[in-house]
């Protein structure tokens, strides 16, 4: 596998030149004298530097060895723990908490941007520490003071890690029909039992304790998603004075074997009798969830981004080196006995896909998390309010399409390698392993389309919808006139119109039969998504143009934009076009065959 290296002179475009990052800094009261450009980029280059030289060599270590499991211990990689000890003494797990609990206080927009090189270097390595942002989280906005007082410090610091308990082998996403008890004890605390499966970093060896958010059913509580609470559970109990205390009643049963991942241990998680203590109130459970399951799927959404970009950098390396037959058009490197493959357009095609993905991706990513900043230290309530609507729409956008892109541009990764990548030791096949969980967990493609298509669109009579489609009206409107933007503006603005009309199409033909919702749902999202990564990719040109225009010196970076803005609406962008044509075939043809009737 190539080291990697961060792309840093693109995560600086996207930060600065595309969304204006020190401007949108200087807007949140909680930033606006504390980060500057110059801040931003120093911690990009700490970033780079772990990520380049402590983590990317671990990546294939972590493939082969796996984790272990020794009668409830997990013991984790060779030198996975000394990269975590390194990450806790640089600081990057407080880097987005408030500093009264402990943090740096700096935006989490900054913190995503670590977050994809983290995740890039070794995506496996890094689900320990992240799963920890969305614990730290729910607890800092439910929890009660003395709850924050005991568990926010050492997780924040990273001398603790935490994880999400939803799911059981019987439920899958149907979190209502969960099981696992809550026995309310005289002490205040509950005695928890049953158990989760699927607890990504439920066991390992690399923190102190681990606290686990638990979903679980209050005696009597109604039946369904209404009668869930939440629970702190951790691992070891917490003494008076914060130190760790006896063993709870938590014991990791085994790890899973599964196809990717290798290096994260992904665990089943029983809890017999363990002492927790309800988060949030009685039966709100599955609301005070959705604080860290949010978290959770923006951080998936980093996931697609960093297999695109990943596989990208393999497979563009390769291709610059590997030989193999001449040019159609004549020889390209005629002192040599055959022309380097990215001279073929078939490979390509394959590069710029996943180019157009992975700087797309970022685009998207960065600014869903600008959006995160606002919903977080918005100035005034309407703010908050418009940059909630925005985020909820793109959430499930962002979480099922970049990982569906990310998920191609791997299987590309492999393509251009041709043999060379169905063998391990190039590990381009790994990132087709390891990014393939991407598309199921935190709700598969086809929840978060549902979500998108059901709840965020048609569930608020398309009033979230048109608060994007606006943004990329008005943008479409103030360059019309542009003539060397006219070839992208012009079909992004008639895609726009599009989105609202198959919208409601959709949505009349839902209102004769909801199971139409159903059938619409996963080509409207990859319809969404294309659309979406368009409008970035638009706006990247134009940046771009700009820049040139005004005489920079670094041209060939921002004539690669334009190129592939280019590329993108010209060999990407059609793509939409199959999935309208699959949206107006209907529930019918899904549905006409009798279930029985599948197999004879």
């Amino acid at each position: 596998m190539p080291q990697y290296k961060a792309p840093l002179r693109d995560m600086q475009f996207v930060l600065h030149e595309l969304l204006n990052a020190e401007e949108h800094y200087s807007k949140l009261p909680a930033f606006q004298d504390t980060v500057s450009r110059e801040l931003v980029d120093q911690y990009l280059e700490a970033g780079a530097d772990f990520c380049e030289n402590e983590l990317s060599p671990l990546n294939q270590t972590g493939d082969r060895e796996g984790c272990t499991w020794n009668d409830g211990v997990v013991t984790t990689p060779t030198g996975f723990k000394a990269a975590y000890d390194k990450y806790v003494e640089l600081g990057f797990p407080s880097l987005s908490v408030p500093e009264e609990h402990g943090g740096q206080g700096l935006p989490g927009s900054l913190a995503t941007a670590v977050s994809e090189m983290v995740g890039s270097a070794n995506w496996a390595w890094g689900m320990y520490p992240g799963l920890s942002h969305g614990a730290v989280r729910t607890i800092e906005h439910h929890g009660s003071a003395e709850q924050k007082a005991t568990y926010l410090p050492n997780l924040v610091s990273g001398v603790w890690t935490g994880t999400m308990c939803l799911t059981e082998s019987h439920a899958g996403s149907d979190l209502g029909i969960i099981r696992s008890k809550a026995e309310p004890q005289a002490d205040g605390s509950y005695a928890i039992s049953g158990e989760k499966i699927f607890i990504s970093a439920g066991e390992h060896d690399m923190a102190e304790n681990i606290v686990h958010i638990v979903l679980a059913r209050l005696p009597g509580a109604p039946k369904g998603t209404k009668g869930i609470s939440l629970f702190i559970v951790p691992k070891f109990n917490v003494n008076a004075d914060g130190t760790v205390g006896d063993r709870n009643g938590v014991r990791c049963g085994s790890i899973e074997h599964k196809m990717g991942i290798h290096g994260n241990a992904t665990c089943v998680i029983n809890f017999d009798n363990a002492k927790g203590f309800l988060i949030g109130p009685e039966n709100k459970g599955l609301h005070c969830m959705f604080t860290f399951m949010n978290t959770a799927r923006i951080g998936t959404a980093v996931q697609g981004l960093t297999a695109s970009e990943s596989s990208f950098q393999g497979a563009l390396a390769y291709a610059k080196d590997r030989l193999a037959m001449r040019s159609l058009s004549g020889p390209k490197a005629p002192e040599k006995e055959a022309d380097p493959i990215i001279v073929h357009p078939a490979v390509r095609n394959m590069l710029m896909t996943q180019k157009s993905f992975a700087e797309g991706g970022r685009a998207l990513v960065y600014f869903l998390s600008q959006y995160a900043d606002i919903v977080e230290q918005g100035a005034t309530e309407e703010e908050r309010k418009f940059a909630d609507n925005i985020l909820s729409l793109l959430t499930p956008i962002a979480k099922a399409f970049l990982t569906e892109t990310g998920s191609e541009s791997a299987k590309h990764g492999v393509q251009v390698f041709g043999g060379h990548g169905f063998i391990s030791e190039h590990g381009m096949e790994q990132i087709v392993r390891d990014t393939r969980i991407s598309c199921l967990y935190e709700g598969t493609t086809e929840i978060q389309a549902l979500d998108l298509l059901g709840r965020k669109v048609l569930g608020t009579q398309g009033a979230m919808l048109k608060d994007f489609t606006k943004i990329i009206h008005k943008f479409v409107e103030a360059n019309k006139d542009n003539a060397g933007l006219k070839e992208l503006v012009e079909p992004l603005a008639a895609l726009n119109k599009e989105w609202g009309d198959l919208t409601m199409q959709i949505g009349m033909r839902a209102m004769q039969n909801p199971d139409e919702v159903g059938a619409a749902a996963v080509d409207y999202m990859y319809f969404s998504g294309y659309v979406t990564l368009a409008f970035l990719w638009a706006r990247m040109a134009l940046v771009a143009q700009e820049a040139l225009a005004a005489g920079t010196t670094d041209v060939d970076f921002y004539n690669a934009k334009v190129t592939t803005a280019r590329f993108y609406f010209k060999k990407i962008l059609p793509r939409v076009r199959s999935h309208v044509d699959v949206i107006s075939g209907g529930l019918e043809p899904m549905m006409a065959l009798d279930a029985e009737h599948f197999a004879f």
